[in-house]
């Protein structure tokens, strides 16, 4: 049977839903995009013209939570990586938007370069457990205008091949994301098909969508690409100071964003995705380490379960800098909280200090909790072939299960979760092999991953292809 973990009651997620409705209906969101205004106006929304404030009766709420699919799946460019959404599974997605990193020769903090956004890159798609792209670092960008874009795309699909998630700042970036899909994975209906790109989105809090990011999604409009809605609201500070008010405003901001984007393009995948979280009371600042973070990401799990709603769950923060015992024990216990609630997706790997300090060796080891939460998730099997009580009694007193049949069978099945790092042999054997430690473990499988695992290569047509889109961009020639 799973292991499951449920931190909020039936008549409490009730609660939330019937609260949120009255929020959304009496006091509203302030929607700064006035194309995101006019869509809701024409579901049905009421919109304030002098303070940009939408209300949402609960009809529109309603309507926008049934137009919205519960299944579908976003694609892959490698064979096999497709990722179906509530079926289920789990995958494992890096943390983002790192400004500073430990760097591995000196040892010291510096501000990130393009060499480690390439690194954090490639490392996540060699990463088996990681099955979806978020831009860790800054620094693989540019300056953000529009030939930078395109060699970022094209640096991108070409050194990652499972899912990307991402997004855009401009609504002129565009027909240059749309046309580099294009020539990567195929026509507009391949893409509405496979859906192998989808959009982030992140709703200001407290209750504001903010016009930017928003705009720059409405401009990919008709071509069915799923938005995951993040809204990333500070309990005590842009959120309100306790975890179940917390969970009401994330469903409130997320909810706005729903009915956006269904009002807009009804029937777009989307995917409850707030990031909840808590502030350091002394210094007001997000304390990344906190459990409280755990337990909010297990009850946003629960409300997207609630719905049927695809769910992208948050954790595994610290707040310490460096890897080690800290950084230990408070990712631990705060990515096997939600993991225990079963996201789809679950963000928060590789990165330290409240998620601004890159380390590829934690992204390593995050792997590793990762796999034990799964593990600790698929819980403890029972059928008609894992009983055993005929080998128990045919062993008997005194006897041995070693060499029973079934014992080496379900270690092929994977009843043991055979550990990739740590130290887990004796202590002879770890003394002779030089006292190895999971810090150096970590940094040797990241040298050998950078140094051997080749990126599935863009076709090349395709690379062709890109070099024509890439010069026009730089010509100023339009897309």
């Amino acid at each position: 049977m799973e292991t499951l973990l449920q931190v909020l009651s039936q008549a409490e997620k009730d609660q939330v839903h019937e609260r949120t409705l009255k929020i959304l209906a009496e006091t509203g969101i302030q929607v700064n995009t006035a194309k995101g205004r006019q869509f809701l106006k024409d579901a049905g929304a009421q919109v304030d013209k002098s303070t940009d404030i939408v209300r949402f009766p609960r009809s529109l709420v309603e309507e926008s939570l049934h137009l919205a699919p519960k299944d579908f799946k976003l694609g892959a460019r490698r064979p096999g990586w497709d990722l179906t959404m509530n079926n289920g599974d789990c995958t494992l997605v890096s943390d983002g938007q790192g400004i500073s990193t430990i760097d591995r020769d000196t040892g010291e903090y510096r501000p990130t370069t393009f060499d480690d956004w390439l690194k954090a890159t490639r490392l996540t798609d060699a990463l088996d457990e990681i099955g979806v792209y978020w831009s860790m670092v800054e620094g693989g960008t540019g300056k953000g205008e529009i030939p930078d874009m395109i060699t970022y795309w094209r640096n991108l699909f070409g050194n990652f091949s499972k899912h990307v998630q991402d997004a855009s700042s401009k609504a002129e970036h565009a027909p240059w994301l749309l046309e580099i899909l294009q020539t990567i994975f195929g026509d507009k209906e391949t893409i509405q098909k496979e859906h192998p790109f989808s959009f982030l989105l992140c709703p200001q809090s407290p209750l504001i969508i903010d016009e930017q990011h928003t705009e720059a999604y409405l401009a990919l409009l008709g071509w069915d690409i799923p938005v995951a809605a993040m809204p990333m609201p500070l309990m005590g500070g842009t959120g309100p100071g306790n975890l179940i008010s917390m969970t009401v405003l994330g469903n409130c901001e997320v909810f706005s964003m729903l009915c956006l984007i269904q009002a807009a393009a009804p029937g777009t995948p989307f995917i409850y995705a707030p990031a909840l979280a808590v502030m350091n009371p002394h210094t007001g600042m997000y304390s990344a380490g906190a459990i409280e973070n755990g337990l909010l990401g297990c009850a946003a799990i629960e409300m997207a379960r609630y719905y049927r709603l695809p769910s992208e769950g948050t954790g595994g923060g610290t707040d310490t800098y460096i890897p080690g015992i800290q950084a230990s024990y408070e990712r631990s216990m705060n990515a096997m909280l939600p993991m225990l609630s079963w996201p789809d997706m679950l963000v928060g790997a590789g990165l330290l200090g409240g998620s601004m300090v890159l380390s590829l060796e934690q992204l390593v080891i995050d792997t590793e909790i990762f796999r034990m939460g799964t593990q600790a998730h698929w819980g403890i099997e029972a059928n008609e072939d894992t009983w055993l009580d005929d080998v128990i009694q045919r062993v008997g007193p005194g006897g041995n299960f070693l060499a029973e049949k079934s014992t080496l069978s379900s270690m092929r099945a994977g009843e043991w979760l055979i550990p990739n790092i740590g130290t887990h042999e004796s202590r002879e054997s770890w003394e002779n092999d030089g006292k190895t430690r999971v810090l150096e473990e970590a940094r040797e499988t990241v040298d050998t991953l950078l140094a051997e695992h080749e990126p599935m290569p863009l076709p090349p047509e395709v690379e062709k292809e890109l070099d024509l889109i890439e010069q026009r961009a730089k010509e100023g020639q339009p897309s």
